[in-house]
């Protein structure tokens, strides 16, 4: 199958992911890669304010905490719809292989007034990407989904600028068309219906992705939080000093087989929480590591679990 470059006959580097246009993809968009690479500009701003605006809103009605403010961060994540435009993911992984969008927000709500609530109380989950570390059934699949959605504006508007620079879109055997597409709207902190200019491949719209946005894995997943900052906090909480002042610390091997440290959204939760209370930020902690490892001038990162 052609990638887009084939497809249009573009020569050379391109700023965009270069998919292959018939069928999916295993590349996954990575709010946290966008964060870290915070380019190219306006769109990555463009982008964050999106992200941050969007889960504030819905971090902001689970602690208002009344009827009115919850139903209004319940249908925030239920707006969602199946972002096939950009040709990454799974479609077996994505909303419509979990029960659809729908189904899909109502239980990432279930968790965050759930299990998570204390969490976004604290102020510890305060970001999209935080959410496959805590949520279970949230990975890379239906946290690409989610993001996509968010960021639609911030995609159209990189893709729109890609037609000017590149007249092969224009050009195509479909040429382009306008299409009413939902979006998030970080001023007026609300979903709305936006006209987009778009590339069509076979009567579909094209949606473009800048390079560095999707990854076949994220950044911040829920095995690499477990793997790394949850076990080593664990260790320093069971290291015990010995005779000759040694600080002698649990190996991770040992730990995983634990009744309360066995690897699990739950145990990340419960271990997070459990360190907030002793005053360590784990996932600060985390963000930190992910950073140290991450090349921003590379879009397929370092993959360190």
């Amino acid at each position: 199958m052609p990638t887009i470059k084939e497809y249009y006959g573009i020569v050379g580097p391109v700023p965009f992911v270069d998919v292959e246009i018939a069928q999916d993809n295993r590349l996954y968009v990575d709010p946290h890669a966008i964060r870290l690479r915070g380019r190219p500009e306006p769109f990555a701003s463009h982008a964050l304010r999106c992200i941050d605006t969007f889960f504030h809103q819905v971090t902001r009605s689970i602690i208002e905490d009344t009827p009115a403010s919850r139903a209004h961060g319940r249908r925030l994540l239920q707006r969602f719809t199946e972002p096939w435009e950009t040709r990454l993911g799974m479609a077996k992984e994505s909303f419509h292989g979990h029960g659809g969008a729908e189904d899909v927000g109502t239980w990432i709500w279930n968790v965050l007034t759930g299990d998570a609530e204390a969490a976004v109380r604290v102020g510890v989950l305060r970001h999209v990407e935080d959410l496959p570390l805590f949520v279970e059934g949230v990975d890379r699949d239906i946290t690409s989904d989610i993001t996509t959605r968010i960021i639609f504006s911030a995609l159209t508007d990189f893709t729109e600028a890609m037609i000017e620079v590149y007249p092969q879109f224009r050009g195509g055997p479909d040429g382009t068309g306008v299409f009413e597409k939902q979006v998030w709207d970080p001023s007026l902190r609300a979903w709305r219906n936006r006209l987009v200019t778009l590339p069509i491949v076979d009567g579909k719209a094209l949606l473009l992705v800048p390079q560095g946005w999707a990854r076949p894995a994220l950044l911040m997943s829920a095995r690499r939080f477990y793997g790394t900052t949850v076990l080593s906090y664990a260790q320093l909480k069971q290291a015990v000093v010995d005779a000759e002042g040694k600080l002698l610390k649990p190996s991770k091997k040992s730990l995983r087989k634990q009744s309360g440290l066995r690897e699990s959204r739950l145990t990340n939760r419960q271990v997070t929480m459990e360190a907030i209370e002793d005053e360590h930020d784990l996932l600060e902690a985390f963000k930190a590591f992910v950073a140290l490892q991450e090349d921003p001038d590379d879009g397929m990162a370092l993959a360190v679990a």
